[in-house]
């Protein structure tokens, strides 16, 4: 009886066994066509799966074009800006270092390493610039605001003449790089213009304005006696190598005022005036002022008769 009863669990043990390797081979059967199917047939969530990220790129194609729809309005802006309110109010347009220069990559290293990195990138850099150009627009326009509402106090304070009699001109050394610096032999940028004429004659400040600094400067070198006016409004005007200054610091002065003769002090080899415009804090064209108290021929007569002499100043 005994030896029945072990022969019948043996049975029962290895009847078991063929039972779990069917549904064993069943199992990897179905797992390997659920693979293949999902791998070349869509099912119901790769369906799903596939339509959020065509929506996700529509999406970002959209942000796209509104992002190209901004930047035509504030290039407009700036336009406008630059062209037509700058204009009316005689100012230069305002720079700003580094406000178009783009981000470092690093700064969209986090967008890397997907499928959708590209558009993600390029987006995120359309979407960086249009904020600088933003900001940019919105100093300007704030600026702006300001000369309106100072605009008279202001249009006697942008330098608007010249500084020395135009009939005691001899001749005009233009605003630029030098092709050859007199003293180092080497091109070097001239920051203001040079008004060659006789000593003693008169310097004009050419905007009213309180004057910054008065300094007597190098023998042989630099600017030697030299004025410098602040106009507010973030102009500053220089007038340098002078033979005597009649002004002193904190004084204020009125357009047209005498203040002081030109010299050939400093490095200089010959009476002239060296003149700068700055206008927040970059020397700019001062011929870009000369024009406001010429008739359009003077001005034009003025461009033809420049001449390019480098023998006269070091700075």
């Amino acid at each position: 009886m005994a030896n029945q009863n072990i022969s019948t669990k043996g049975k029962v043990r290895v009847g078991r066994y063929p039972l779990l390797r069917k549904l064993l081979l069943g199992f990897i059967v179905i797992s390997l066509l659920n693979l293949a199917i999902s791998h070349f047939f869509y099912t119901p969530k790769l369906y799903a799966i596939d339509n959020e990220n065509r929506e996700f790129v529509l999406k970002y194609n959209i942000l796209q074009d509104r992002i190209r729809t901004l930047e035509s309005k504030i290039n407009e802006i700036h336009h406008r800006d630059s062209y037509v309110y700058r204009t009316l109010f005689s100012t230069d347009t305002l720079a700003i270092d580094g406000i178009y220069n783009p981000y470092p990559e690093s700064k969209y290293a986090s967008l890397q390493g997907d499928e959708y990195s590209s558009l993600m990138t390029s987006s995120w850099k359309q979407m960086d610039a249009l904020a600088r150009k933003t900001y940019a627009a919105s100093l300007s326009l704030d600026q702006l605001q300001i000369l309106a509402k100072n605009k008279e106090r202001m249009s006697f304070a942008i330098p608007a003449i010249w500084p020395i009699d135009r009939t005691q001109l001899e001749w005009f050394y233009s605003f630029g790089i030098r092709a050859r610096h007199p003293i180092y032999k080497t091109r070097k940028m001239h920051k203001g213009v040079d008004l060659s004429c006789k000593q003693g004659v008169p310097v004009y400040a050419t905007g009213d304005a309180i004057v910054q600094m008065t300094d007597n400067g190098q023998r042989r070198r630099g600017y030697g006696r030299q004025v410098l006016l602040n106009h507010e409004f973030g102009y500053q005007t220089r007038y340098a190598h002078l033979y005597k200054i009649y002004v002193k610091e904190g004084e204020r002065v009125s357009r047209g005022q005498v203040i002081g003769e030109v010299g050939s002090t400093g490095g200089s080899t010959g009476p002239h005036l060296h003149y700068e415009v700055i206008y927040m804090g970059r020397n700019v064209n001062p011929v870009n002022y000369f024009n406001k108290n010429m008739s359009s021929d003077e001005y034009k007569q003025l461009m033809e008769n420049m001449k390019h002499n480098t023998d006269l100043e070091t700075e």
